[in-house]
């Protein structure tokens, strides 16, 4: 085992040292302040899992070296080290030997005998040179090292809370835009970056131009109703699927008239479900079809090749249903495009699922429904940044076709952080950020950076 030991000006500093030369896995064993400084123990996470195995020894008749730690010093009688706990051994014999009268019985130096054999195998009796088969673990070594990781756990989030609290108290600015970012439903991971990146001097008018920057808007050109063609609207139930067919399909109709639009509905299980878009075709006097597998799809689109926009309302189905692989494999065959439709009332975990489920090679932006339900936009526009989603319409009711609008950034937000400074029940205030952020620095997952 390789303990090293860092010392620095400040806990953060020390850190950045383990992290540099033992990586991000190394573990913590201490932590104390040495005169004007911080002194870290630490070891590789390599030296951690050599020591905290179980060693598949056989029985020897001298005492057993698998609970035995490895250390590099050899720590003299009546002395303890201030950096380990020593684990503690139970004296108890086997049922099956006989309790030794007490006396003065000389104990072996576990270490000189572990060095010894070490070097020089041939001490070791002649049936050991056989192939040790591995020793069942037992439920007390079972718990014991789960205890351990659980302990590493706790010490990597603790170091880093302190990190996050001595960075808070030098730059009481940016924790408050940190907050409002929280606040506003952007997540720990993409505040995180947005931290990173901020200068000194940054302001909420800086994190409006990074996320202006970042969240990809449809151009004209790219606008489905303008370039025309054949979309699908997809997204879990309730999201607004049948309804923003509607509103496109008019808008569509006043711009190319009602000859050049036609509808088609994939949706076989919903009562009423055809009924319910029949009722909207009649009303813009475009023609309604239903098509229930891929062959029936592709015959139906192959006469409406003449139609200048054709629109596919589809099964609203969770994001955990199995029927959602089928019908991305129904629009792959049949060559249709999709929009992704996001509800900004949803939490930022459950879009997160949605856009990994839904996304695919197929999918080229998405709409966002229900603005005029949701408080705040940070969840729904968090998941477009980091998924690089483009956004090409948003919805803010159940009125056709007027509930329809192009994106406009500064409405959204302004949406997003005008209620960050007011009081909520689910609002986290500048004290809760170090603990918060601290899951996220100890355990960041390797991603690639989504903001710039």
């Amino acid at each position: 085992m390789n303990v090293k030991k860092y010392t620095a000006a400040t806990t953060r500093d020390a850190l950045r040292m383990v992290r540099d030369e033992l990586g991000d896995e190394a573990v913590i064993l201490s932590n104390r302040k040495v005169g004007d400084g911080i002194e870290i123990m630490a070891m590789s996470d390599e030296d951690y899992a050599d020591i905290t195995k179980a060693s598949p020894q056989e029985e020897l008749p001298i005492p057993k070296l698998a609970g035995i730690p490895q250390l590099n010093d050899r720590v003299e009688p009546g002395k303890r080290s201030t950096h380990f706990r020593q684990p503690v051994f139970s004296t108890r014999p086997p049922a099956s030997q006989p309790l030794r009268p007490a006396g003065n019985v000389s104990r072996p130096d576990y270490a000189t005998v572990a060095g010894n054999i070490n070097r020089n195998p041939n001490l070791l009796p002649a049936e050991t040179n056989k192939p040790a088969m591995p020793l069942p673990v037992s439920p007390e070594q079972q718990h014991m090292m789960k205890e351990i990781k659980s302990m590493r756990s706790m010490l990597q989030e603790q170091f880093a809370c302190m990190a996050w609290s001595d960075k808070q108290q030098r730059d009481p600015k940016r924790t408050r835009l940190l907050r409002n970012l929280v606040n506003a439903g952007f997540s720990a991971e993409l505040s995180h970056q947005f931290l990173d990146k901020m200068p000194v001097d940054a302001d909420m008018t800086w994190v409006n131009q990074v996320l202006t920057h970042n969240l990809q808007v449809a151009s004209q050109t790219d606008d489905v109703v303008a370039r025309g063609g054949i979309y699908a609207l997809t997204g879990p139930t309730g999201v607004g699927k049948t309804t923003t067919t509607a509103k496109l399909a008019a808008r569509a109709v006043v711009r190319y008239g009602a000859d050049s639009v036609a509808l088609i509905t994939t949706d076989s299980y919903r009562i009423g479900a055809f009924e319910q878009l029949r009722i909207y075709g009649k009303i813009l006097g475009v023609t309604v079809h239903s098509a229930r597998d891929t062959n029936d799809l592709k015959i139906t689109l192959s006469g409406l090749k003449h139609k200048r926009l054709v629109l596919i309302d589809t099964m609203g189905m969770g994001q955990r249903d199995k029927r959602l692989a089928e019908q991305n494999e129904m629009f792959n065959a049949a060559g249709v495009q999709r929009l992704l439709l996001l509800n900004a009332t949803s939490s930022g975990d459950t879009l997160e699922e949605v856009v990994r489920k839904y996304h695919g090679q197929g999918v080229i932006g998405c709409v966002a429904t229900k603005l005029d339900e949701a408080v705040t936009l940070g969840a729904v526009l968090d998941v477009m940044v980091r998924h690089k989603l483009s956004l090409h319409y948003v919805a803010n009711g159940q009125r056709v076709p007027e509930d329809l609008h192009e994106v406009n950034m500064a409405y959204l937000l302004h949406r997003t952080f005008e209620s960050v400074d007011k009081p909520a029940a689910f609002a986290a205030s500048e004290l809760d950020i170090p603990a918060l952020m601290a899951g996220v620095s100890a355990n960041k997952p390797a991603r690639g950076e989504h903001a710039s």
